[in-house]
């Protein structure tokens, strides 16, 4: 189910849209809104996933409105009579840009890229809360915390992911454990390594030291390497 809610200062354009809305089986239309203020407030108090928002109203336009709603807006399409906008629109990474009248074809398919948006922001959020992992070493299925994880290491058609205890072989590549492990505690910095950023000890000559083990970083993920560390 994906909360929506309307906001355009016309009546009759707020009614049109709550009727496409209502065609849609996974649309929960929570509210209408006919200014960005009250807009603005019904975001910031409401579990909203995406507004189907107007944007030439008076006091704050809906681009406005989107730049003070910052990083946690919800998903955002346009409904707008005019073309005049569709780029600075798109800048704010907007879902789609609909221009009136909306065909409901048109309306679907804006409708369906929200979806999949939302469907893979979500998928990312239970990523990133994952407290473990299973894998199959051995024929075995099991569990590893994610905080034991030092560092992954590929070995051809084999992945080594080190513990604090020990160390096991998993039948896999390195690409397809970086997608299961969460991105805000891990990163590749070679194309044969991944570390756990919070087991970093002291980084030297281009090579970082987690314990007693000493992993290189290559030259193409240096810089995004500076970016992470929270460098004083």
């Amino acid at each position: 189910m994906m909360n929506c809610l309307i906001v355009d200062d016309n009546k009759m354009a707020r009614m049109t849209t709550a009727q496409l809305v209502s065609q849609i089986a996974y649309l929960n239309l929570v509210g209408e809104c006919s200014n960005a203020i009250e807009a603005y407030n019904m975001v910031k108090n409401h579990a909203v996933d995406l507004l189907l928002l107007d944007i030439e109203m008076p006091e704050m336009t809906g681009l406005e409105l989107t730049k003070n709603l910052g990083e946690k807006s919800p998903l955002i399409i346009f409904t707008t009579a005019k073309k005049d906008y569709a780029v600075e629109a798109f800048e704010l990474n907007v879902v789609d840009y609909l221009v009136k009248p909306i065909t409901p074809a048109r309306f679907l398919l804006a409708i369906e890229r929200a979806k999949e948006t939302l469907e893979s922001e979500r998928q990312e959020m239970n990523i990133e809360n994952k407290e473990f992992v299973f894998i199959r070493d051995n024929g075995i299925l099991k569990r590893i915390n994610i905080d034991e994880i030092i560092y992954l290491e590929a070995m051809g058609d084999y992945v080594k992911v080190f513990t604090q205890q020990k160390f096991h072989v998993v039948h896999t590549t390195l690409k397809a454990l970086e997608e299961k492990l969460p991105a805000s505690k891990f990163m590749r910095i070679h194309r044969s390594y991944i570390i756990a950023l919070n087991k970093i000890d002291f980084i030297q000559d281009g090579v970082i030291n987690l314990g007693k083990t000493a992993v290189p970083v290559a030259d193409a993920y240096r810089s995004s390497l500076n970016k992470r560390l929270n460098l004083i």
